[in-house]
């Protein structure tokens, strides 16, 4: 089958188009035809030799996948052959086929083609994980999301306000990305590149703060995060792309009872993906099926040009999803 490889560690121009073996599914298992798969910030991070898969997954790149069950392991009921299904893989989603957890399955709604479908389980899930399970975001507070026109932001945005009413506002790069945050339903957008989003943060919130954050940059924000976290506030930290170490004031953090959490989602065991994606199925999928929440695709491009996909993210150009075409006729 084709997938994406890698020749070594680096930039884009590492990775290749290969002819590799097509995996087998376990018992608990299903084999996926890929239709369509998506680039995520972690994708990029296994690439440049920073995040290898955790033990026992798939080395070729890719953590999510849309298409249709090319057959089933002995242990699965539930599902058909020929179901159009999207879900979370633990790598391998940068080929014709990957074989996915049946625990962990979504279907796909029929509003939707499966290209389409490809943007939702990544960062749909990253961001009901964080925001409304380790957060526990409540009714009517106010959610802080940096990276608002990121896969996760534009997520984390519509479920924000369609969950749970909240205030959101975002940190964004350019005028463009505001607009679009604005027009998912953003209260507030901050250029973080031309002022101080602690401060415009507090402005905003008659100096309060956001009861919640959700930060993929890290150590570089981490004491602005804090300054600007409500009291019984809680940051959530799910990148490192600001580095991975920062001074902590621990008076402050128990003075104003704030937490700071830690997540990953790739890393957990099959068995708390399959609950975490129980309860997904349960209280968010409705809201795709009735139109309420949509993804947001920023380009489409062929699995060849994975190269070309890369570079857009490393550009940070992008505004949601970054979705490449395995085999758009199945369908």
């Amino acid at each position: 089958m084709r997938a994406i490889t890698m020749r070594g560690f680096g930039g884009p121009e590492v990775l290749v188009v290969d002819d590799v073996s097509r995996p087998e599914p376990a018992a608990d298992e299903v084999l996926i035809r890929v239709a369509a798969t998506a680039v995520n910030r972690a994708d990029v991070a296994q690439r440049q030799g920073n995040y290898p898969p955790p033990p026992g997954e798939s080395e070729l790149l890719g953590l999510e996948v849309a298409g249709r069950i090319e057959s089933l392991g002995a242990d699965v009921d539930g599902w058909e052959i020929g179901d159009r299904v999207m879900t979370l893989v633990g790598g391998g989603g940068y080929a014709d086929f990957a074989t996915a957890p049946a625990s962990t399955l979504l279907a796909v709604p029929e509003r939707f083609d499966l290209v389409t479908a490809a943007a939702i389980p990544e960062v749909f899930i990253t961001a009901y994980l964080n925001v409304f399970r380790e957060a526990a975001l409540r009714q009517s507070e106010t959610f802080l999301m940096h990276g608002g026109a990121s896969g996760v932001g534009t997520a984390a945005i519509q479920l924000a306000r369609r969950l749970r009413d909240a205030r959101v506002l975002v940190t964004v790069g350019s005028e463009e990305k505001a607009a679009a945050c604005t027009k998912l339903g953003a209260d507030a957008t901050i250029l973080y590149k031309r002022e101080s989003f602690s401060d415009r943060v507090r402005a905003l919130t008659d100096k309060a703060g956001a009861d919640v954050i959700l930060d993929h940059i890290g150590g570089g924000y981490f004491a602005e995060n804090l300054r600007c976290l409500a009291t019984n506030g809680r940051l959530v930290i799910i990148g490192l792309l600001g580095g991975a170490k920062a001074e902590l004031n621990i008076g402050q953090l128990m003075v104003k009872r704030q937490r700071v959490i830690g997540s990953v989602l790739r890393a957990r065991p099959v068995a708390e993906k399959a609950q975490i994606c129980r309860a997904f199925r349960s209280e968010v999928m409705p809201l795709f099926v009735d139109g309420r929440i949509e993804p947001v695709i920023h380009a489409c491009l062929p699995l060849e040009q994975a190269a070309e996909a890369h570079r857009l993210m490393g550009d940070n150009v992008n505004t949601g999803k970054l979705v490449l075409v395995v085999d758009d006729t199945l369908d």
